[in-house]
């Protein structure tokens, strides 16, 4: 009877022994599983925080080059229209129309970018040199015409290569009859200074002399020199 007993222990101390070794392996599967686990959440945290801060980031930086290139783009535009003037070219030329030039620009390069002269153009009506205005009319007359009188006629405002056209053919423009138009054919006078020119002769009447120009506003000595064989009071 007693040795049955003892044969029963001896079999439940295994078993016992064997399940306690099943729960030690269980438990330990179970705490590598939760390490594991803890580990992978905190990996994806990581990675979830340093996204977001990447995509912060560029959302920052494009945000800033968008602000940047917005404050650029206009004064990139108004520089580029500083740069440049429009003036009419009309007359002798093979294109006539309006061109868009800088403002360096010549005569010359104004009348080569409308195709050039004509067969029939007077190249001697005009001052190839002469620096471009921006709004100019730039007109070339033909073999035989009074350029001058075009201008007048056809009342453009003009600071083209007409300007020169009194002195050579010998007709200078007259002070106390000349319109607007028919000023602005002189060498170097402008449309302010041609209206400065009607504005002192509506005030204080006829130019007596030459030499009144200088109590026009904007009129000094060296180019009272320079408008003396292009303008007459007779």
């Amino acid at each position: 009877m007693l040795e049955t007993i003892i044969e029963k222990m001896k079999e439940y101390k295994i078993l016992i022994g064997f399940s306690l070794i099943g729960l030690i392996i269980a438990g330990f599967f179970m705490i590598n599983s939760k390490s594991d686990r803890q580990s992978n959440v905190a990996e994806l945290a990581q990675e979830t925080v340093a996204s977001s801060k990447t995509e912060s980031e560029e959302i920052s930086t494009g945000t800033k080059k968008n602000s940047q290139k917005e404050k650029a783009e206009p004064q990139t535009s108004s520089s580029e229209e500083s740069e440049f003037l429009t003036v009419d070219v009309k007359g002798a030329v093979k294109n006539p129309g309006i061109y868009q030039l800088k403002k360096t620009s010549r005569i010359n390069d104004a009348i080569q970018k409308a195709g050039g002269l004509t067969t029939d153009a007077d190249s001697k009506s005009i001052n190839l040199a002469q620096k471009l205005t921006d709004e100019a009319v730039v007109y070339v007359a033909t073999m035989g015409e009074n350029a001058a009188s075009v201008s007048s006629n056809t009342g453009q405002s003009s600071t083209s290569g007409t300007s020169e056209v009194a002195s050579q053919k010998g007709n200078k423009v007259n002070l106390n009859t000349a319109d607007l138009s028919e000023l602005q054919t002189i060498s170097g006078i402008g449309q302010k200074r041609a209206q400065d020119i009607l504005d002192y002769r509506e005030a204080n009447g006829k130019f007596n002399s030459v030499d009144d120009l200088k109590n026009v506003s904007g009129v000094g000595a060296k180019t009272l020199e320079k408008l003396k064989e292009y303008v007459t009071v007779d």
